[in-house]
């Protein structure tokens, strides 16, 4: 099928009302109505009586804090809402956009669950957000793993190529869908357009996690959207650049051949995850972001500008490295992010960790992400960050591990052949530096299977050859290094135990903060439970 040949009628607003926040325009007006409130939220708008929450928030929120179902505002036809939602397509290229007040993670959650009525296997990208495991274990789908490119220097993975989803779709005639992450965390944007060919070639929808791209398509500096490439179901952080508060995010709907299909089961699966209670002030914010993108093309010129400015002035110093430079190494890369500002900070004496730590600590600087290489700054579409004292900040960092001597860990050895507790994991500072991502181990059990099954925590050490229960994610970025079915490895071990253990380290999904212990599939049932599922 291709989704380039359908003619797709405009049913959209006209673009003046672009300017327009309707729902929020609308929350405004209901809460000057002078309401005597007796319903929830207990606080009732009442400031003086909740003093602690005013004085924390300020008392607008308060009174902007409605529950849903209200008319005027959500409730009948043609509301606010409905508007609303509908110049948020338009804003995307969106056939139909949903409002999400649990994140990204919870359109993930509706992808997974709409693809088992599409086909038995989900063609999934291995690196992609640990809240698609976890759609796989509410959906109990099979999955079919596709590799990304991994930058061995740096430690990260990026994104897949159409050569590779050519290879994993052929082997699985039961695919319900392709699954990939474009952009990644680090910045890197796939060729969603061949990927889309690929998929509607072998007759499935491609569903693109667009979490960091939620910006993308507001100004001529910045990459084309999922959408736009032929992509037909798209998740999108609208928090993370996009402007709107934290957990709002949104789904997007393409215009193809698999809309029909897939929109009464997407709207099913969101009224399955979706709160009876969402909160008016999240989703106010989505329609206000959405505005302030479409009439904020000079202030996201200025961004991207601020963006290009630090990067320029870290290769003009020439103490620390820009990892989006080398992304032409990688045939799956397409372009990258300009907002996305990823700094290898090994190449300038300084781990990740310890340099997000400092940067914290001494110049009240906060940046997105750390991994033992490098650290991730990144640039909200629209605002205007002090590039100066990011700078500044970054190059008076010392080189804190030069010349130190071993580190005590307790983490398990890896020496070859030896797999049990030792007093001293990688031996030195240096090799610390050097920290590389664990290649997966192999897949024996479904994700929800695994899940479901019986389980037991066992010390870490003894977990290595045994089947994961859970999933173990570094975080950020929450890229899964052990997922539900999978044999865990002596290399995941030491990487995640390493993760725990440093400055602003954490792994999500852990039975305890150091890793020390896991959850484990039952060795007795996962011998049943592996033949059962060969054999199936």
């Amino acid at each position: 099928m291709n989704t380039r040949t359908a003619a797709v009628p405009d049913l959209s607003p006209p673009v003046s009302a672009q300017c327009r926040a309707p729902y929020a325009e609308a929350l405004r007006t209901h809460a000057g109505r002078g309401w005597l409130r007796l319903n929830v939220p207990g606080h009732a708008a009442e400031a003086d009586s909740f003093g602690p929450l005013a004085t924390t928030f300020g008392p607008e929120p308060l009174r902007l804090d409605f529950p849903p179902l209200l008319e005027g505002l959500d409730l009948g036809t043609d509301t606010p809402m409905d508007e609303a939602l509908a110049l948020a397509a338009q804003a995307w290229g969106a056939r139909r956009t949903w409002f999400l007040t649990n994140g990204a993670s919870q359109g993930n959650h509706i992808a997974s669950l709409v693809a088992p009525a599409l086909g038995r296997t989900l063609v999934v990208q291995r690196s992609v957000h640990s809240s698609v495991i976890d759609g796989l274990v509410l959906s109990g789908l099979k999955a079919a793993f596709v590799q990304p490119s991994v930058d061995t220097e740096q430690g990260i993975a990026h994104g897949v190529t159409a050569e590779d989803l050519v290879v994993a779709i052929a082997r699985h005639p039961d695919a319900a869908a392709a699954y990939v992450v474009s952009p990644s965390y680090f910045g890197a944007v796939a060729d969603v357009r061949a990927l889309a060919d690929v998929a509607h070639g072998a007759g499935i929808p491609l569903i693109v996690d667009e979490a960091w791209g939620a910006h993308f398509g507001f100004h001529p500096r910045l990459p084309c959207n999922a959408l736009s490439q032929g992509a037909d179901l798209v998740t999108s952080s609208t928090h993370k650049l996009a402007g709107s508060l934290t957990q709002s995010a949104m789904l997007h709907l393409g215009h193809g051949p698999f809309a029909d299909v897939l929109e009464p089961l997407i709207d099913r699966a969101f009224r399955l995850v979706q709160s009876t209670s969402s909160s008016a002030l999240l989703l106010a914010s989505l329609d206000l972001a959405r505005m302030t993108l479409m009439a904020g093309r000079d202030a996201i010129g200025a961004s991207v500008a601020a963006a290009d400015e630090i990067r320029a002035v870290i290769r003009s110093v020439g103490r620390f490295a820009v990892v989006s430079d080398g992304f032409g190494r990688f045939p799956d890369i397409l372009t990258a992010d300009p907002l996305r500002i990823a700094i290898d900070t090994r190449a300038g004496g300084i781990p990740g960790h310890e340099a997000r730590r400092r940067l914290s600590r001494d110049h009240r600087i906060m940046v997105e992400v750390a991994t033992d290489s490098a650290i991730v700054a990144v640039v909200g579409a629209g605002s205007a960050p002090g590039t100066d004292r990011f700078i500044e900040a970054l190059h008076a960092l010392p080189s804190p591990l030069g010349g130190a001597g071993p580190i005590s860990t307790g983490l398990i050895s890896t020496e070859p052949g030896n797999t049990g507790p030792g007093t001293a994991g990688p031996g030195t500072a240096d090799e610390r530096l050097r920290l590389s991502l664990p290649q997966p181990g192999p897949s024996r059990l479904t994700a929800r299977e695994a899940f479901m099954s019986p389980t037991r925590v066992v010390p870490a050490a003894r977990a290595v050859g045994l089947i994961s229960a859970d999933t173990l994610a570094a975080y950020p970025p929450g890229i899964p290094n052990v997922l539900p079915g999978e044999v865990i490895t002596a290399e995941t071990v030491r990487f995640l135990q390493l993760t725990a253990s440093a400055p602003s380290g954490h792994v999500r999904g852990a039975v305890d903060p150091g890793v020390s212990r896991m959850r484990v599939v039952d060795p007795s049932h996962a011998a049943d439970a592996t033949a059962a599922a060969r054999a199936d």
